[in-house]
C-alpha cells in the first residue's frame, strides 16, 4: 500500500517556505560572519607582516638615517604597483603595530577579535597598561572603533578602580582577562559622571535616589555592560532591626550581586561596617548556587582616597567611587588618579619598612 503524502494547503505551503527560508537566512548570515572575521584577520595579519619585514630592514640598515627616505619610494612604489593603501601614514602605521605587537601568534589571535583600525587605534596610546585595558574590553564588550574612541574620550581608563594599581599588577590582571574570568576592578569606577540626572543644588539622599530610578538607564550605561537593576530601598531585617539598602544590583559577567549605597559628602568608616552587614546578609540569604560573593559599592558626592587606602578597601569587596553631578575638564580625572597612585604608593612603601 502506498504511503499517504500529506496534502498542504497554500497558506501552510506559504508558512513552510517562510520557516525554510529563515533556516537558509541563518546559514548564510552565518557564512557572512564567517567569512568577513576571516577576511579581517588576513588583512590585519598581511599588514603585520609587511610591518614586521619593513622593521627588521629599516633596523639593519639604520632607521634614523634613511628610514624617512625608504619609506617614502615604498609608499610611491607599492602604491603604483598595488593601488591604495600604502601611503607613507600607512607604513608607518603598519610598522609601528608590528613592534607594539611583535609575537606573531598573539598578532594572529588578536586579529580574530579585533580590526586593523581597533591596532591603529591602539597604537596611539603609549603606556603598555592603559592601551592593554582598552584592547581587552573592546575584545569584552565588542568595541566598535567608534566606541572605543569614545571610552578614550570619557576617560574609561583613568575612572576604572584597577588604574590606581602598579602597572605590573594591571598588565597581570588584565593579561589573564576571559569571559569567565573578570576581576571587579577592571569593569568598577572610581568616579561616575550623574551629570544627567538634573539635581539641583543642596539635593538629599532621597532626591537622589529618586532621580537615579527615574533615569534608570542613563545609570547603569554609566555603571557600565551586564549590570542589571533588580531592587529599590531592598529591605534587610537583622534581629528584629529593619535596614533599607538603596540600590541592588546583578552583574551578569561577574556573577555577583552588587550592593549600592548613596552617601552625601566624603565617605566616613562606619559606611565600611554598614555595607559589610548587608553583603553578609545578602550572602548568607540571596546568593544563589554559582554565585561569587556579593559586592558593595559606596556612591559618595565627595572623594577622600587616604581614607579609602588606610582601611584597604579595595583588598575586599567593598569598593568607594565619586559620583559627579557636573562634568568635570579631563584633568580633574588624571589629577585625581595620578593623587590616588601617589597615596598607595606611599602606602605600600610603609609596609615594606
Amino acid at each position: 500500500m502506498e504511503e499517504m503524502i500529506k496534502q498542504f494547503s497554500p497558506a501552510e505551503l506559504e508558512q513552510i517556505g517562510s520557516r525554510i527560508s529563515e533556516g537558509v537566512g541563518h546559514i548564510i548570515e552565518q557564512s557572512k560572519h564567517t567569512i568577513a572575521v576571516y577576511l579581517n584577520s588576513e588583512v590585519s595579519m598581511t599588514y603585520w607582516r609587511i610591518g614586521k619585514y619593513i622593521a627588521g630592514e629599516l633596523d639593519a640598515i639604520g632607521e634614523e638615517k634613511y628610514g624617512s627616505k625608504i619609506v617614502a619610494t615604498l609608499s610611491h612604489q607599492l602604491t603604483q604597483r598595488f593601488g591604495k593603501g600604502y601611503t607613507r601614514t600607512a607604513i608607518i602605521r603598519m610598522v609601528k603595530v608590528a613592534r607594539e605587537y611583535p609575537d606573531e601568534e598573539i598578532a594572529a589571535t588578536l586579529s580574530h577579535q579585533l580590526t586593523w583600525s581597533h591596532f591603529v587605534e591602539l597604537i596611539t596610546i603609549p603606556q603598555h597598561a592603559k592601551r592593554l585595558f582598552y584592547q581587552q574590553m573592546s575584545i569584552l564588550n565588542h568595541w566598535s572603533v567608534r566606541q572605543l574612541r569614545d571610552q578614550e574620550d570619557a576617560m574609561a581608563y583613568e575612572r576604572s578602580l584597577i588604574a590606581a594599581k602598579p602597572d605590573d599588577e594591571q598588565v597581570k590582571v588584565l593579561t589573564t582577562v576571559t569571559q569567565g574570568d573578570i576581576a571587579p576592578d577592571i569593569i568598577l569606577k572610581s568616579s561616575y559622571v550623574v551629570d544627567f540626572l538634573g539635581l539641583k543644588k543642596g539635593f538629599s539622599e532621597n532626591e537622589l535616589e529618586d532621580a537615579v530610578v527615574e533615569q534608570l538607564e542613563k545609570f547603569i550605561m554609566e555603571l557600565g555592560q551586564d549590570f542589571a537593576f533588580l531592587e529599590r530601598q531592598k529591605k534587610i531585617s537583622i534581629d528584629s532591626i529593619d535596614y533599607k539598602l538603596d540600590l541592588l544590583f546583578y552583574h551578569r559577567r561577574l556573577h555577583r550581586l552588587f550592593a549600592i549605597d548613596l552617601k552625601l559628602g566624603k565617605f566616613k568608616p562606619e559606611y565600611k561596617g554598614q555595607m559589610e552587614l548587608y553583603l553578609k546578609y545578602l550572602k548568607k540569604y540571596e546568593m544563589q548556587p554559582g554565585e561569587e560573593e556579593p559586592l558593595g559599592m559606596l556612591l559618595c558626592s565627595e572623594g577622600n582616597t587616604e581614607h579609602i587606602e588606610l582601611l584597604m578597601l579595595d583588598e575586599q569587596n567593598i569598593k568607594v567611587a565619586q559620583y559627579l553631578t557636573v562634568l568635570p575638564e579631563k584633568q580633574w580625572f588624571i589629577d585625581k588618579l595620578n593623587r590616588s597612585i601617589l597615596i598607595a604608593r606611599e602606602l605600600q612603601g610603609e609596609k615594606g619598612e
